[in-house]
């Protein structure tokens, strides 16, 4: 395992790469491109590698690494470099006054600096480098500060990342809380954080003395919304969305790195009426993904039962419906520490809600079977915090409109899904409610579509992450314009001294805008004034 670096380290790490920014040396588009490449064939030639790390870190299965990382690596910087030149041409821009007829303007994107980029230990692949391929496109320089518990993953970073890509412009620190306070004392240009509110208004903080702009991608508690109405007749008819294929689709996206991720379903708003069904749906959907296999190694299981469960050391194996099936196969990651491992296991106990799927647990390899909790009310602890693992609380609605108005009482979360049949409720949801973004029919798959901008709003964040996207956060609209010689004609009247006359030609502008009427609907709601 590496050694944390030291804090002697992190001041020359600091200074060389202002010192290479400075240089002009990560500009150009070719180098740009080389560096794209470069992380792809890190990303590919160590993808065995990679799997390994987070197999030790997190217990994640070899395809879930695949899919969710190294894949998305690859294509995104390929695609980057694919789309570089784009993303770099400078934006002619169309002028239309008359006095500016000869000049020439444009909007380039220059890189803002040296990039400081804090990823979480949940995906710690992904989250460290989708913002290094689009600080690479912008021309930035960029260091990386992984997470601690994630430790494998942090250190293979560090040893092997340099080999690939230019060590001059991109490094990796190592540490935990003192070296992370340690890099935040020193200015960057800017600094993207992923991970929770709480240590997101420390980072803020400390690049507030800065005045450094910042990428904050918190999570929250993202909801799905299940809609149970008949959708309008439409011709030809939709391909409809079932409560099984939700049900199929929800405990995907809930069970990925054991529900250790951002956009995480957190809960289920569903009609009372459906619920019965949506659990039944659930159930069939565990059954398939965690049929029942030989044991993997644990020895004892904890039982949480109805509100609450108790470790009692009962053999590994119990069939009921399929469940216990999580605990015996590769496909379900584990919890990251012992602590987060005892705060899940804590909710499980202080729900007043009942469990009706999973609720069992593996204290020696910390595996928590995925979970669902009905009967969960307004106040329940599963409604408090982000839960950030495999138990999925399902509250009941009366109606849409009342499950519109839960999330609306909420801070606003990272996503929201939709399952719904009805176009009509699906525009009315995404008018009344605010979210990062809206999923509708998946709660996974949307986040592999690169090229829609990705982040939060409030409380679940703020700034765009994801290609284009990305490369606009680290980079800044530079205007430029040139005015030339010929134009003085029309310039001529802004010079001292004023004079009645010359104060006259630009009253004389201010009464010739011609400003049309407003719509019979929004002037009647409108104050105007008029002489």
């Amino acid at each position: 395992m590496a050694k944390y670096t030291s804090f002697d380290d992190i001041l020359n790490i600091h200074t060389e790469l202002h010192t290479t920014f400075r240089s002009g040396k990560t500009k150009p588009y070719a180098w740009r491109h080389h560096q794209l490449l470069q992380l792809a064939r890190f990303a590919q030639d160590n993808a065995a590698a990679l799997a390994e790390c987070l197999r030790l870190d997190l217990g994640r299965a070899k395809q879930e690494v695949l899919m969710g990382d190294v894949i998305p690596v690859i294509s995104r910087s390929l695609l980057a470099a694919e789309q570089l030149e784009a993303w770099m041409a400078p934006e002619k821009v169309q002028l239309c006054a008359p006095w500016e007829e000869g000049y020439s303007a444009s909007v380039e994107r220059h890189p803002k600096g040296v990039v400081l980029i804090i990823s979480p230990w949940n995906f710690p692949i992904i989250l460290s480098l989708q913002p290094l391929y689009t600080a690479i496109a912008a021309g930035c320089c960029a260091l990386i500060k992984p997470s601690e518990l994630s430790h494998h993953t942090s250190s293979f970073l560090a040893q092997t990342l340099h080999k690939y890509i230019d060590p001059s412009a991109y490094r990796v620190v190592l540490g935990g809380i003192p070296e992370t306070t340690m890099v935040l004392e020193l200015k960057w240009d800017h600094i993207c954080y992923t991970g929770n509110a709480r240590v997101a208004r420390i980072v803020s903080a400390a690049a507030a003395k800065h005045l450094t702009p910042l990428t904050l991608e918190l999570g929250g508690k993202s909801p799905v919304i299940i809609d149970a109405t008949n959708p309008p007749k439409t011709s030809p008819p939709p391909s409809p969305i079932t409560l099984p294929l939700a049900a199929r689709r929800i405990l995907l996206g809930k069970t990925l790195n054991a529900g250790q991720i951002c956009i995480a379903p957190d809960y289920i708003l569903a009609p009372r009426a459906i619920i019965p069904e949506l659990v039944r749906a659930l159930r069939e959907a565990y059954t398939a993904f965690y049929p029942l296999r030989p044991s993997r190694g644990a020895a004892n299981v904890g039982v949480g039962e109805g509100g609450g469960g108790e470790e009692q050391g009962e053999e590994e194996g119990e069939e009921g419906g399929g469940e216990g099936g999580a605990l015996k196969t590769d496909s379900l990651g584990s919890i990251i520490s012992d602590t987060h491992f005892e705060r899940l296991k804590a909710l499980l106990r202080a729900t007043r809600g009942t469990i009706v799927l999973g609720g069992n647990w593996d204290g020696k390899t910390r595996w928590m079977e995925p979970t669902v909790v009905v009967d969960v009310e307004e106040g329940d602890v599963l409604l408090d915090e982000e839960i950030f693992g495999p138990i999925l609380p399902i509250v009941a609605v009366d109606s849409m409109d009342d499950a519109i108005a839960f999330v609306n009482r909420r801070e606003h979360p990272l996503v929201s899904y939709i399952f719904s049949n009805d176009e009509e409720f699906k525009r009315k949801f995404i008018s009344s409610t605010t979210s990062g973004s809206v999923w509708i029919g998946d709660t996974f798959q949307q986040v592999g579509v690169s090229q829609v901008p990705f982040g939060g709003i409030g409380e679940s964040g703020h700034g765009r992450q994801s290609m284009k996207a990305g490369f606009d956060e680290f980079t800044y609209a530079r205007g430029v314009v040139d005015i030339p010689p010929e134009s003085e004609p029309f310039l001529a009247g802004r010079y001292p001294p004023y004079t009645a006359e010359s104060t006259g030609r630009f009253e004389g502008i201010v009464r010739g805008f011609v400003i049309p009427p407003s719509s019979a609907a929004a002037a009647s709601s409108t104050p105007t004034s008029s002489s």
